[in-house]
């Protein structure tokens, strides 16, 4: 792990515990989170042996840089006792750009973060791009990306923070209701898609999006042929040749 580079981490513990990892972040100077609400899925003498009292869960996401993160998890570990049953996880993903340099300081705010070369994994041919709106305005977000390629997207309700950040440094007022759209993009698209979304639903406008994205290291169930490309007959089932 680098610890200059950025990371989205992801916070998954439950609703009533969320609030002592929101103040720990806080502590640490993490103040813009986005959290969504969750179901857990583990089966009843699994939840019993792991000291988990509720399946209702929240997950948060955060931008830290690694040199962050690795302050965080210690924290976490001596004050939270994370790796005792029933507290909760947290990881990070790495993250390979941010659209818009306003938004950059916007989410990296007070961690000490050098904007440099963008980053990717080798070999990365998707990139999922992550962004986050006003809720209510996820069309007008999938139409722009739809501009440049996009197929469709996944929408999570969400609710945010640092609402005094946001109007310092990209000079808006956020509404906590957000909506966060999920969409997987081959790379060589990433850079026009995540352009054209903050041209046309980025801060100067109503849905106020931000959007950053994280490299896809693999893929199942996904087409990556053009829409618009014909079925070679090599392609096709023997009954179909005929």
């Amino acid at each position: 792990m680098n610890q200059s580079e950025l990371y989205m981490m992801m916070t998954v513990t439950g609703r009533e515990k969320m609030r002592e990892f929101i103040r720990l972040y806080k502590d640490k100077g993490l103040d813009t989170h986005f959290l969504s609400l969750g179901h857990g899925t583990a089966q009843q003498r699994y939840m019993r042996l792991l000291a988990l009292n509720e399946t209702e869960k929240m997950v948060c996401l955060t931008i830290v840089t690694g040199r962050k993160w690795l302050e965080v998890k210690k924290a976490m570990s001596v004050r939270l006792r994370i790796e005792a049953p029933g507290v909760g996880v947290a990881y990070i993903v790495p993250l390979s750009a941010i659209g818009g340099k306003r938004e950059l300081m916007f989410l990296t705010d007070g961690q000490g973060f050098e904007k440099g070369a963008e980053q990717a994994l080798k070999g990365t041919e998707q990139e999922l791009l992550v962004v986050i709106g006003k809720q209510g305005f996820s069309e007008q977000i999938m139409d722009a990306a739809r501009k440049t390629g996009a197929r469709g997207g996944t929408v999570i309700h969400a609710r945010g923070t640092g609402q005094e950040k946001a109007e310092q440094f990209l000079g808006i007022s956020l509404a906590s209701e957000k909506d966060i759209i999920l969409i997987v993009v081959p790379t060589e698209k990433k850079t026009d898609m995540m352009q054209q979304i903050i041209h046309d639903a980025g801060p100067g406008t109503p849905a106020a999006a931000i959007v950053f994205s994280l490299p896809v290291t693999d893929t199942a169930g996904m087409t990556l042929r053009p829409q618009t490309e014909e079925l070679e007959e090599s392609d096709l089932a023997p009954e179909e040749k005929s």
